[in-house]
């Protein structure tokens, strides 16, 4: 029986579709799992690992220094229910692990990101290429796949220039590519359309634009769309040159994702700027500003913990001239200075990017997958990894983290006899698929 395996295991031949972070991680497992059997990687660009080199601003956010599952999976808009079990079993701390056993060590920033020491990108890129390459798995370039069809022992790609490469088992990390999405379609699974997720938002304020790097630390955001429930986020939110950006904005972006692509991304974003702080304090503390003041002009006197920028704009927006002294300041004016300080409202007009980190969310529907092992529960044999599935979340690591784990996860698994009844429900599905 021993003897039977163990030539079961020297045939088998697996192929990890897509050369990015979910890609490697997960090939790298199955590799290191399965050391006799034969793992392919193959990747449709000339570049690897594209995103590892470009995320944390070239450094590389590898993951975030949080280490409970229950609250890692806060983070995560889409598959926080899922993730669940599986960060119980792979999560940030294995991660780090996982990268100083091969001599990458990891260092936690003061908002809980982790990036290499280096802070260099192509430490953590090296870093993979050398270990998938130790490991014995082939690495392809320029071969993306036009088509995979199931057969008998497994599944057939259709290679660029027409080659065909047969194989037993198939992981497809292929992130948000919509080919990645077309062949889990055409393998049997739906697809929640892809929508983006991340991003910064279009503010048509001249004004509110000429404070571009003005930096507020924490602020309370409130996402307002249609008749949709508010969305809430505390953080630090950025000035730019087309609105604002920032963290803040950016776990708002994530977790309205839907909600904004829906609305063509024209909502209305309340900013509390003073958010340790509640209107009716804040309205006493101005009253003893003004009879403390009285001579000096508001302007030029900001008595809150705002940039000074931000504080002429904010009484400028509610038309309080250049010259006006405190005393001067009339009580509908200091009202609106009141809500303009924690109620400001700006209407969002569009969409910008996050730099080059696009996360979409969006993906194969997570209850065709078992989150145990990452395999598919209606195609036999093939298992997903990382952004493919309907799974993103909020900027600080997070995304990496999800890849990392459910591609340990795939990999730990892909070379594991498939259980019968397993092969019951391909079946059924497959003759499903073809009559339809």
């Amino acid at each position: 029986m021993l003897l039977f395996f163990g030539s079961l295991l020297r045939s088998i031949h697996i192929v990890v579709v897509g050369g990015g972070a979910a890609g490697f991680f997960g090939a790298i497992a199955a590799a290191e799992a399965y050391p006799q059997a034969q793992v392919t990687l193959l990747e449709a660009s000339r570049q690897l690992l594209s995103k590892v080199r470009v995320s944390g601003g070239g450094r590389c956010n590898v993951t975030h220094a949080c280490f409970e599952p229950a609250a890692l999976v806060q983070n995560y808009p889409r598959g926080n229910k899922a993730l669940r079990g599986a960060f119980s079993r792979f999560q940030a701390r294995d991660t780090i692990a996982w990268f100083a056993r091969r001599g990458v060590q990891l260092k936690t920033e003061a908002d809980g990101r982790m990036f290499p020491t280096t802070d260099d990108s192509e430490t953590i890129v090296d870093c993979l290429i050398h270990t998938a390459r130790q490991v014995g798995v082939e690495i392809r370039t320029g071969v993306p796949v036009a088509q995979v069809k199931r057969s008998s022992t497994g599944f057939q790609l259709l290679l660029k220039l027409g080659e065909w490469l047969s194989c037993d088992r198939l992981l497809l990390a292929t992130g948000s590519s919509p080919q990645g999405y077309q062949i889990a379609k055409s393998l049997g699974h739906a697809i929640e359309p892809p929508v983006p997720s991340l991003f910064t938002f279009n503010i048509l304020d001249p004004q509110l634009r000429e404070l571009a790097g003005v930096t507020v630390d924490p602020v309370q955001a409130k996402l307002l769309v249609a008749d949709a429930k508010a969305i809430e986020q505390t953080g630090a939110l950025l000035v730019t040159h087309w609105g604002l950006s920032g963290p803040a904005v950016l776990k708002l972006s994530a977790w309205g994702a839907r909600l904004l692509h829906d609305d063509r991304y024209q909502a209305t974003l309340q900013v509390n700027w003073l958010p340790d702080t509640n209107p009716d304090k804040l309205r006493q503390e101005l009253l003893t500003v003004k009879a403390q003041l009285s001579r000096r002009s508001v302007l030029g006197n900001c008595p809150v913990m705002i940039p000074r920028r931000l504080w002429q704009y904010l009484t400028a927006k509610v038309g309080v001239a250049p010259d006006t002294r405190w005393a001067e300041l009339a009580k509908k004016q200091l009202n609106s200075l009141v809500e303009a300080l924690t109620q400001s409202r700006y209407a969002i007009q569009g969409k910008g990017a996050f730099k080059e980190e696009f996360v979409t969310c969006g993906g194969v529907d997570l209850k065709q997958v078992d989150f145990k092992t990452m395999a598919s529960r209606c195609c036999p044999g093939l298992f997903f990894a990382g952004e493919i599935l309907d799974i993103d979340g909020v900027t600080g690591g997070f995304n990496f983290q999800s890849a990392w784990t459910t591609a340990w996860l795939a990999g730990q698994a892909i070379g594991a006899p498939i259980p019968a009844e397993t092969h019951a429900i391909g079946q059924v599905t497959a003759g499903v698929r073809d009559k339809g």
